[in-house]
């Protein structure tokens, strides 16, 4: 299947333009599969670390959202164990005038500011909701186990 003219414009933009924080890459095999890595953000349970995660643009898009996922283990209430994410923009809330470099910050602010009260994992939700600082502390020890990865190992 042929790229779009505006896949192949947000793939130029992603390129020329780059975003602080946050690398995202087509895959050469695939320019729909995109590789992400966001750093976490400064005073965030997640500050340090650096989150691999994968974007695929389906036939269908702009009228649908991408397909998000975490590659990297992360304990937040918005991601689930195999790593997909709760972000209205990424479901209910889809507009195709929101782009990839729209997503990827969305996600930073995800970071940024966990949601417990729409979680995808309750279990952490209720966690964050009864000991917020407990429920940080662990995200930071995730952190150190998991996201101190420079490049995820699917990404090679």
């Amino acid at each position: 299947m042929a790229l779009s003219k505006r896949i192949m414009r947000e793939t130029a933009r992603l390129e020329k333009n780059s975003i602080s924080g946050i690398i995202a890459v087509p895959m050469s095999n695939n320019p729909r599969h995109f590789r992400i890595t966001i750093d976490g953000p400064s005073d965030s349970a997640y500050e340090g670390g650096k989150f691999h995660l994968e974007l695929f643009l389906p036939g269908e898009y702009p009228m649908v959202p991408p397909q998000v996922r975490f590659l990297t283990n992360i304990y937040h209430p918005n991601v689930d164990a195999l790593g997909r994410i709760c972000l209205d923009i990424l479901k209910d809330k889809w507009s195709p005038a929101l782009q990839i470099d729209k997503v990827c910050l969305s996600l930073q602010l995800l970071l940024s500011a966990p949601n417990p009260d729409d979680p995808l994992d309750n279990k952490i939700a209720d966690h964050w909701k009864k000991n917020e600082k407990a429920a940080n502390d662990t995200a930071k020890a995730w952190v150190k186990k998991y996201a101190k990865v420079e490049v995820h190992p699917f990404l090679l």
